[in-house]
């Protein structure tokens, strides 16, 4: 099939109006609508934003090839606009985009439709079609310029031209998410710079389509490096042996004479295949811990959003709505109180564990780690202390269940084959939840026990000078998120409030609100130090950290504890200086921004307190920014 059958003047727009991102995605899926392409314009537009939340499709060099896979499309096309003065696009270079091809691929597209649009991606790696492109004054001039450079080709080489004997011989596996463009130019780089260094190569594509190009065992066994560039999973037993180089797609687009001349050098690992598991780490930028790491984040966010935000909703009927023994009581409030807080809250530390012992040692994990985020929040062993260890002891369980669970495995694999399927079912579940079980009932009551003792501390401090308390305070309510630590200043500012001393609860409150706040205005100020599911994070972030709810930070503390708790501590200590230093008192227990107006003292009072709240917002945000580097967008 001809690219020019998927792409028409119909879906073409020679100056795009978008001066955003989200613009130019929903100007590109407007027009394949207007064009009879799409079943469903909102499912697709979904579908396409879905794909870019995994990582951007600016792939760099002025292009953007945003795609998606879904039943919305009622027969596959491709869409083509183009923004002469470029726009920010997120791009992989860093710079602005200004061709922008949007490939719309339905369930059910057959070999030759998908094999088109690949064929697409291969032809924006020509530097010469791009400027074609670029130059052309008309729609029809678009569609010639696509139909010379079929014609000019013949079908694309798998593999570069022999060489002779003596020459090193590399094979690469290419795969991304979707499996329609990034598998195909990454393909097609390495062919083209194998080719001009004069590289034996052959290449293996895990597309859409299926497999193409797939090596054999006879390519395999004489080959002396291997170069995986996926950002998906591939079969990667097959290669136990052999020195394997495991990076992101995208490295394979824009690092390739990199990764070809460490094939030629021999600067690859030997891959050990884990019989146990068929798992592919193809993180080698990210690492295995932040590969774990973030698959027990991602899938606790919704629990800190969803539950955040519901708590904060159920303020509006009264900062003591969720109570049944308050005047301000009110059912419906007190149902999303519960909801919120004591369900998805109380399920987010066991989600993180859970999800990071599941990406360390697979299903077998997931049970183990559940279990030991559990015990990290409910197991205290200190009499009055709630809470556990929080999110850190959540960490701890992740970690703690995963590599514990590959030890089962590996200590039953020499168990019979007749036996195999009683593993996952028995002997794996009961010995990893045991062994993690048992650690984490002796580990967790130690690290509550933090709790009595910081109490105790807190309250030989009433005669200390009261700035140095509010700076101790407030880096407390930031160094754990809802652990033990902040916990104990929480507590003491109730105490306080009960002894009609008011400015240790404005204290702890306004501190407790900076974290959140900080990595909110760090994600709008340093954008490109952040993901895009980060970015996303930061908006709620805004909101959660208003209605002082700490735990919106625990998402960016999670992923880069090293970086984040450091930032949230030292904004955090500022602003309980600062409360402390202008004398300001606070009646209410809880609130955030909702309780602002029961500050002690007028309106004067009120804006100093804002002032120390955004002040030391604004010093997290500049401290996480100064750590952070920028992120290197996978592909």
């Amino acid at each position: 099939m001809k690219i020019t059958q998927l792409l028409t003047e119909q879906t073409i727009i020679l100056n795009l109006s978008a001066t955003t991102k989200q613009e130019v995605l929903e100007e590109l899926a407007s027009q394949l609508d207007r064009a009879g392409k799409l079943s469903d314009k909102r499912a697709f537009t979904a579908a396409i934003m879905e794909r870019e939340s995994q990582s951007t499709t600016g792939i760099g060099d002025g292009i953007a090839i945003p795609h998606a896979k879904s039943a919305a499309v009622k027969s596959p096309a491709i869409a083509f606009g183009r923004a002469l003065d470029g726009l920010d696009f997120e791009s992989l270079d860093g710079q602005p985009a200004n061709l922008f091809f949007m490939i719309a691929a339905s369930e059910g597209a057959n070999d030759d439709h998908l094999e088109a649009l690949s064929r697409l991606a291969t032809f924006l790696m020509d530097e010469q079609f791009r400027t074609n492109i670029l130059a052309a004054k008309s729609k029809q001039e678009v569609l010639q310029v696509v139909s010379d450079k079929e014609s000019s080709m013949d079908e694309p080489e798998a593999e570069s031209s022999p060489a002779d004997s003596a020459q090193k011989k590399i094979l690469a596996v290419t795969a991304c998410p979707t499996g329609i463009a990034h598998t195909y130019m990454a393909a097609e780089k390495l062919n083209e710079r194998a080719k001009e260094l004069g590289i034996a190569l052959k290449v293996e594509t895990n597309g859409s389509s299926g497999v193409k190009n797939q090596l054999t065992a006879e390519d395999i066994a004489g080959a002396d490096a291997i170069i995986v560039a996926a950002d998906t999973k591939v079969e990667m037993s097959r290669f136990d042996g052999k020195p394997v180089i495991q990076t992101a797609v995208g490295k394979a687009i824009y690092e390739t004479d990199n990764l070809l001349n460490r094939a030629v050098t021999g600067d690859a690992p030997t891959y050990k295949h884990d019989k146990s598991t068929d798992e592919a780490d193809t993180g080698e930028t990210k690492g295995g811990f932040y590969k774990h790491l973030m698959n027990g984040v991602s899938n606790m966010l919704p629990f800190v959003v969803g539950g955040g935000i519901l708590i904060a909703i159920s303020f509006f009927w009264g900062i003591n709505a969720g109570n049944p023994d308050s005047p301000e009581y009110n059912e419906f409030a007190a149902m999303l109180n519960t909801i919120g807080g004591a369900n998805a809250f109380f399920l987010m530390v066991p989600v993180l564990a859970g999800f990071i012992a599941m990406s360390i040692a697979d299903r077998p994990g997931f049970a183990p780690g559940m279990i030991g985020g559990l015990i990290a929040i409910t197991v205290t062993g200190v009499e009055e202390a709630s809470g556990g260890s929080g999110f850190l002891g959540g960490l701890i369980a992740g970690f703690l269940a995963g590599y514990v669970t590959l030890l089962v495995k590996k200590a039953f694999s020499g168990l019979p084959n007749s036996l195999e399927g009683l593993k996952p079912v028995l002997f794996y579940p009961v010995f990893a939840i045991a062994i993690t079980g048992i650690v984490m009932m002796l580990v967790n009551p130690q690290l509550t026990r933090v709790y009595t003792g910081i109490s105790t501390f807190l309250e030989s401090l009433g005669g200390t000078n009261l700035v140095l308390v509010g700076l101790l305070l407030g880096g407390m309510m930031a160094i754990d998120m809802g652990g033990p630590i902040n916990k104990a200043a929480y507590t003491f500012g109730i105490a306080m409030l009960d002894a009609q001393n008011f400015n240790f609860m404005a204290t702890v409150m306004a501190a407790g609100m900076v974290p959140p706040l900080g990595l909110a205005i760090a994600t709008s100020l340093f954008k490109n130090k952040f993901s895009k599911p980060e970015r996303e994070a930061g908006k709620t972030a805004y909101v959660l950290g208003a209605c002082f709810i700490t735990e919106g930070v625990i998402p960016f503390a999670a992923a880069d504890p090293a970086r984040v708790i450091p930032a949230s501590v030292a904004g955090a200590a500022v602003t309980g200086a600062l409360v402390m230093l202008f004398d300001i008192g606070l009646r209410a227990p809880h609130g955030g921004i909702f309780v602002i107006g029961l500050v002690d003292g007028g309106i004067s009072s009120i804006l100093l307190y804002v002032l120390a709240i955004l002040a030391g917002a604004v010093v997290t945000a500049l401290v996480v920014g100064s750590l952070k580097k920028r992120v290197a967008l996978a592909s």
